[in-house]
């Protein structure tokens, strides 16, 4: 067990970053260190996930709240168009079937830079505060990196390879392979929430209850609601507080983001366009006037934080005196009379430098969002394995949003709904607690089915007469066949092989066996072409000596928050432990 175990939390919208030490953890695993971040009004124990990039593209200048007031300030002199600044870069990672090692990512100016340089850049930013941090907390001696076990967050909707690029950005950001933990964000959520007492959660209905007064056998759904997505899973506990997955992990792009996006879309509306109807005042705006375009819409996020289901008061958003001058400049009239051309003629007035919104406005920006989510929670307590549940567990900063819990409270009103204290930060400080006790968790359920691609001899009773080819030897081969390893929806034993299976050479002098690995999202395929079958990574298994028919015994073994090929040669009994190889 790590002297000290560090989290970090790399959020969409915001992240941070948290520890505590092997003695703080027995003492009380809740109990960790982290941050305070302030910008402006806002101040929490996470910052916004914005970084900005020397005009070298190598170096980092600064990251969060800086860096959003750094580049402000740079554009209002005008001197921002050589540097990289980015923000809100986490969701490029959200594909289905995979990312590119050499990924590009645009910046807000409309520059490039690789991917990877900017994840690392963050992360390594992270990293170097929180060791500072932590050291600043010892008198006397540092904490050597031999002592320390990092954990990084990524949402459990995330595909092998998004989550393989992750680790691969922290190595480059100087943290030590065999000293990194990838953890699922519900799931150190999940367990954050196992040890709180009572009185530190919040409850619907008339009992206090919290998920630590949950003994064996009691189920619950984890709704993660961050800044991009919306992570769901649902949990059972076993004997000794261990909790084994029931259902696979799901969820979309639903988060908090897309209240935002609502948000730009009505100011886009109201604020009109110019002359060529492609050059929307807003975009001039977030161009000329970056620092005013922050903001607004920091004053967004303390005002939308506030928006409620009760009450009939309108909602009230300081607007910028630039943003108020271009209108006037662009559209020929002041921002009130272009609202009077607009739908929302009689919800939404100008006066002075004041925006007032009509509540049924102002709560229509979370609609799309807060339909997605219950839709989709009510279709997964349908399903047999999540039925008869007996908790829904809020977590992730949109989860603080009174208006997201009055919507999960009244669709699903015979559910208990438990929201944490500070649901925010519950990821974060569930990662240090997995970091300490990842045997927590003892099943996964699969998300995909996994297989890979052989060749065995043709059958013309059992194999597609197009699949046939005549392989060097002379061999008549069926090509293409896929060999099921995982079946989506397969229960998932942590630590132990889901898979066994001997594979052997087919040539005299072949030094390895290079296997790739294919995932369906449904139904088994025949062929590795199939209709919904696609390539999702490789990886190559070492063989010696010379011959046709050398065997290796592969273990396949999907249990754990990433992958892991175990190969052992019969004739030798070596033993190999790969990762597949999911970049492309």
């Amino acid at each position: 067990m790590s002297l000290l175990v560090a989290a970090i939390d790399f959020g969409t919208t915001y992240s941070g970053w948290a520890f505590s030490f092997k003695h703080e953890f027995e003492s009380d695993p809740t109990k960790c260190s982290a941050k305070n971040w302030s910008g402006g009004q806002l101040v929490s124990m996470k910052g916004p996930t914005c970084v900005l990039i020397n005009p070298d593209g190598q170096t980092l200048h600064s990251f969060g709240f800086d860096a959003e007031s750094k580049y402000a300030d740079l554009a209002g002199e005008e001197e921002h168009s050589t540097w990289y600044f980015f923000r809100r870069f986490k969701m490029k990672l959200f594909s289905q079937k995979g990312v590119q090692r050499d990924a590009i990512l645009e910046g807000e100016n409309g520059k490039k830079l690789p991917a990877k340089r900017v994840f690392s850049l963050s992360i390594k930013y992270l990293k170097d505060d929180l060791i500072k941090t932590s050291n600043d907390r010892i008198s006397g001696s540092a904490v050597g990196e031999a002592d320390m076990h990092w954990v990084l967050t990524v949402p459990a909707i995330w595909n092998d390879a998004a989550k393989q690029f992750m680790r691969e950005a922290a190595q480059d950001a100087g943290i030590a392979g065999d000293h990194l933990t990838i953890a699922l964000e519900p799931e150190a959520a999940s367990l954050y929430c196992r040890h709180l007492p009572i009185e530190k959660s919040e409850k619907s209905g008339p009992e206090k209850m919290s998920l630590s007064s949950f003994g064996p056998g009691k189920r619950y759904l984890v709704l993660d609601a961050g800044g991009g997505t919306v992570d769901i899973t649902v949990h059972e506990i076993l004997p000794g507080g261990r909790l084994k997955e029931l259902h696979k992990a799901s969820g979309g792009a639903w988060g908090g983001t897309k209240i935002d996006d609502a948000f730009y879309e009505f100011m886009v509306e109201i604020t009109g366009t110019g002359a060529d109807i492609r050059t929307k005042v807003m975009d001039k705006f977030k161009e000329e006037h970056m620092e005013d375009y922050i903001d607004l819409f920091r004053d967004f996020e303390i005002k939308k934080r506030a928006i409620g289901p009760d009450g009939d008061s309108k909602v009230t958003f300081k607007m910028p005196v630039a943003l108020l001058t271009m209108v006037q400049q662009i559209r020929n009239k002041t921002l009130d009379e272009a609202i009077k051309n607009t739908k929302y003629a009689s919800d939404v007035k100008s006066t002075s430098d004041k925006l007032r919104v009509n509540q049924k406005v102002a709560k229509g920006f979370f609609d799309a969002s807060m339909r997605s989510i219950t839709n989709h929670v009510k279709d997964l307590l349908r399903v047999p394995s999540c039925r008869n549940i007996d908790a829904i567990v809020m977590v992730g900063g949109f989860s603080e949003s009174p208006l997201l819990q009055h919507a999960i409270k009244q669709t699903f009103s015979s559910t208990q709904v438990i929201i944490p204290n500070e649901a925010g930060l519950a990821v974060l400080r569930g990662a240090v607690i997995f970091g300490h006790k990842p045997s927590m968790i003892t099943s996964r359920i699969s998300k995909y089915t996994y297989g890979t691609d052989i060749s065995p001899e043709f059958d013309p009773a059992k194999h597609s007469f197009f699949k046939g080819k005549i392989d060097k030897d002379g061999v008549h081969r069926c090509h293409g066949k896929f060999s099921t390893l995982v079946k989506s929806g397969d229960t998932l034993e942590v630590g132990k092989a889901q898979n066994e299976e001997i594979y052997s050479t087919v040539f005299d002098e072949q030094e390895e066996m290079g296997m790739d690995i294919y995932v369906a999202h449904n139904k088994v395929p025949e062929y590795i072409d199939d209709d919904g079958c696609y390539r999702i990574g490789t990886f190559s298994v070492p063989v010696s000596g010379r011959g046709k028919g050398r065997t290796v015994k592969v273990r396949m073994i999907f249990g754990g928050t990433e992958n892991d090929v175990e190969c052992e040669e019969m004739a030798t009994g070596k033993i190999t432990h790969l990762l597949v190889d999911c970049l492309s």
